[in-house]
């Protein structure tokens, strides 16, 4: 690998900075977040500026905004995302962690379909594959996105009287009962099933989200309960947010701290 060149480094450095506050900056704000000499952020910003990446701030004289270059990056590279290939790759990061069957899965009306699939190399694991489609409700990836759903949204979908399929005798059937486990998802940000789906195997699950900060997807790790526990389930929680967040940051979400 080659080295780092530092004026470009320093380039990087300043648009960067305005990811954070209100956007705009001055030079001396830049000069004393980078601890840069001014001759050398004067020389940088004017040339992010002759090349569009930063213009000045209408009626704030000395002030700059993001120009219009780092936007049309951005949305070339939004052309070229494939979910389902972003989500391979994440879900292969994350199996290589855990050693468990990592799913990333849409929602298709009251269902999901898995878009990626890795397996686990335990000669006992979960047997499925891309594109299989299973009703949402019985699965931690379609939990995770039905509560991501707005509630009118939701309730169209799923209706009071709606009948919903027992795939298990673990399976929620009673549309009050989904319900009240969705509320319980929104607030702890992750989804479990156990044997819901499978009786055999219990899940986990977390949202993606893309750059606009909409759940699209969601990133799932099932385990056989054989090697299931809740210390493990802990470990599984964590986990799985980190791969769906890393996944999110593929497709352009940027997380607020």
């Amino acid at each position: 690998m080659g080295r780092l060149v530092p004026a470009v480094t320093r380039a990087l450095d300043i648009l960067e900075l305005f990811l954070d506050g209100d956007g705009t900056l001055s030079a001396p704000d830049i000069v004393r977040k980078l601890q840069l000499p001014r001759t050398t952020v004067h020389e940088l910003v004017t040339t992010l500026a002759a090349r569009k990446y930063i213009v000045p701030v209408p009626g704030q004289p000395g002030r700059y905004r993001l120009g219009v270059r780092p936007y049309q990056l951005g949305a070339r590279y939004a052309e070229q995302l494939d979910l389902a290939a972003e989500g391979q790759q994440v879900a292969r990061s994350v199996a290589e962690t855990c050693d468990e069957t990592v799913h990333v899965a849409i929602l298709e009306d009251t269902d999901v379909i898995y878009i990626a699939k890795v397996d686990s190399t335990h000669a006992v694991r979960m047997v499925s594959a891309a594109g299989r489609r299973l009703p949402a409700h019985c699965t931690s990836v379609g939990k995770m996105l039905l509560a991501s759903l707005p509630e009118q949204e939701l309730a169209a979908r799923i209706p009071d009287g709606a009948e919903l399929v027992a795939m298990t005798p673990n399976s929620i059937t009673d549309p009050g009962a989904l319900r009240e486990a969705l509320a319980e998802i929104r607030q702890r940000g992750v989804a479990v099933e156990s044997r819901e789906s499978n009786p055999d195997v219990s899940c986990v699950a977390a949202p993606v989200r893309d750059r606009t900060g909409q759940v699209v997807a969601a990133l799932s790790i099932s385990v056989p309960m054989i090697r299931w526990s809740e210390e493990r389930l802990a470990e599984l929680e964590q986990l799985a947010a980190k791969g769906a967040a890393e996944l999110s940051e593929h497709l352009g979400h940027r997380s607020v701290a």
